[in-house]
């Protein structure tokens, strides 16, 4: 359990080493987010912290939001998220919490939504192979078939087929922070993450330990 960030996604480009070598990187703006709850084990039966992030109108938001904001001294935030940690009453409420929690090769996870794609065929949503394309197949984009016989005699649920592609909650795991723009609060994170530019996305220091 580790504190993470809130930030929108600008868009990628490349910078180079000290060798010269291009690494492409995605260049996040990660927050400043405000702390807008405490939670701790005696109030809430668990420790964790809530962030807000994206300062809007107050008449987009309704008045109980409102007033859960007022509580923190905080502006009217968009976008509110808890992140559970160890130590959460090390924090108080108002606080900034900013892009230089994280360093220069430190590994994170970052989660957004994917970018929609539409309705899709089997071959581009499942990455299917395609029929024969010699003249007479009629089965050159065609899934063939997908159900059973006699018995059971339907098709089964979860059979993969075209439907709505992308547009979903993805995590990207083990990303590299190349560099860290502390007075602008600005991520270069190698390689690509969810989403669009603009996109809302969550980074966390990654809890996956691998080889």
């Amino acid at each position: 359990m580790s504190l993470g960030i809130l930030g929108t996604k600008l868009g990628m480009t490349q910078i180079f080493d000290e060798a010269g070598i291009a690494i492409p990187v995605t260049i996040v703006q990660a927050g400043p987010c405000t702390v807008t709850q405490v939670k701790t084990k005696q109030t809430d039966g668990y420790s964790a912290i809530q962030v807000g992030f994206s300062e809007v109108k107050e008449k987009a938001l309704n008045k109980p939001l409102l007033g859960h904001l007022a509580k923190s001294e905080a502006p009217a935030l968009k976008h509110l998220r808890e992140y559970r940690i160890d130590n959460a009453g090390e924090y108080s409420l108002g606080q900034q919490i900013k892009a230089d929690i994280f360093s220069a090769g430190q590994i994170v996870d970052v989660a957004g939504n994917s970018i929609g794609r539409g309705f899709a065929g089997y071959q581009k949503r499942h990455n299917f192979g395609r029929g024969p394309m010699s003249h007479g197949s009629k089965n050159h984009r065609e899934p063939g078939s997908i159900g059973a016989g006699t018995t059971p005699g339907r098709v089964f649920p979860g059979m993969k087929g075209a439907g709505r592609m992308g547009g979903k909650r993805v995590t990207v795991r083990k990303l590299t922070i190349v560099r860290v723009d502390a007075e602008r609060n600005l991520l270069l994170i190698k390689g690509g993450i969810p989403g669009k530019p603009g996109t809302l996305i969550s980074i966390l220091p990654t809890n996956k330990v691998g080889k």
